[in-house]
């Protein structure tokens, strides 16, 4: 199994102190967490991507770069990039001077996004934006494998025999397709053979296993090995103490304060006590054995090889999170390495072959 820590930069008070970080210090926060996630052994880091309040993540190219010169190992993960929001020539471009940035350490997780703010800021409409994902996934991932692309998508001007630089580092990249509420996001990373990343967070399992099955059936439905179809998922919340009570008890004020955070937005919680939280949601708090008793709990219904977890503090303070990754990584990582299987393909680069090039 391989393991993930993953921000979406939310910038928003902390939720047991009320202290709100400057925006300069939050960025640097985030740049030191990946720094440390290489150090302690995770697997990727990934920057989500959102347009609207709390977040200041509407960049991920940019902070990504960042960290591929601050890291030599770590692979670099999009969690999501918002293609139905973006021209996916110009997220192409971002993207391939990335990947050689960062010598082929990227991994894009795309989907449509959430949020009526965002959708507003681009002209995005609700009618509209599965096809706009669907298209530019298609048109970005032509561009990808292919020198010259001639197209008419509708949300786009048209390309004809049109060259788009640079040409990437990885041939091709690997793009998983995040998914949360929708089977159409599902249909199409089984149609092209991709990845699933399950988001896993707001509800308890039983939808997104619903949707995981479905991947599956529309995945063999294409044509494709069902070896060979690969499920990532995601986690609500994740804090591991030596003890249950240690865990719970450093927990609560973080939840309480996040719920308050959630009331004052106008969301309604799925979850109103920490105890029903622990028990029904992804989240994974508790000793090392619950945590691992945990994970298996979820792989029996997702059957996934990849994990992310929260890579900010959120209210536990830098000294008692940073504690609990390496926690992690110590005592609870190498239970789940041995006991489920990484991912049916490489996690190194696959490099691009020369290619002769007419001027």
């Amino acid at each position: 199994m391989k393991f993930l820590a993953i921000t979406l930069i939310v910038h928003a008070p902390d939720p047991v102190t009320g202290v709100l970080k400057p925006t300069h210090d939050r960025f640097r926060e985030v740049i030191d967490n990946a720094v440390f996630a290489e150090e302690i052994g995770f697997d990727g880091f990934g920057v989500g991507e959102r347009h609207e309040r709390p977040f200041i993540s509407s960049s991920p190219p940019v902070v990504l770069s960042h960290i591929a010169a601050l890291t030599s190992r770590i692979r670099l993960f999009t969690a999501v990039t918002t293609l139905s929001l973006l021209d996916p020539v110009r997220a192409y471009e971002d993207y391939a001077t990335l990947d050689h940035l960062s010598d082929g350490r990227l991994d894009l997780i795309i989907g449509k996004g959430n949020g009526t703010a965002q959708r507003e800021l681009f002209q995005v409409t609700p009618e509209d934006q599965w096809e706009r994902n669907a298209e530019s996934y298609e048109l970005f991932r032509r561009i990808w494998r292919q020198d010259k692309v001639t197209a008419e998508p509708r949300f786009r001007p048209e390309l004809t025999a049109a060259e788009v630089w640079p040409r990437p580092y990885q041939q091709p990249v690997r793009v998983w397709h995040g998914s949360a509420t929708s089977r159409e996001s599902v249909d199409l990373a089984a149609r092209y053979g991709d990845p699933l990343f399950s988001a896993n967070v707001t509800n308890p399992i039983e939808p997104y296993a619903e949707l995981v099955r479905y991947y599956r059936e529309r995945w063999t439905h294409y044509g494709h090995d069902s070896a060979q179809a690969v499920v990532g998922a995601g986690t609500a919340g994740y804090y591991a103490a030596r003890t249950s009570q240690e865990a719970i008890a450093s927990y609560r004020p973080v939840f309480e304060g996040q719920l308050a955070f959630q009331k004052r937005l106008g969301l309604e919680p799925v979850f109103t006590t920490l105890e029903d939280f622990v028990e029904r949601s992804s989240a994974l708090i508790g000793s090392p054995q619950q945590v691992i008793d945990k994970v298996h709990r979820y792989h029996e219904q997702f059957g996934h090889s990849v994990l992310h977890l929260q890579a900010d503090a959120s209210g536990l303070g830098d000294a008692r999170h940073r504690a609990s990754l390496e926690l992690f990584q110590s005592d609870i990582a190498p239970v789940l390495r041995r006991d489920i299987p990484d991912p049916p393909f490489p996690w190194a680069p696959v490099l691009a072959a020369p290619r002769p090039v007419d001027f």
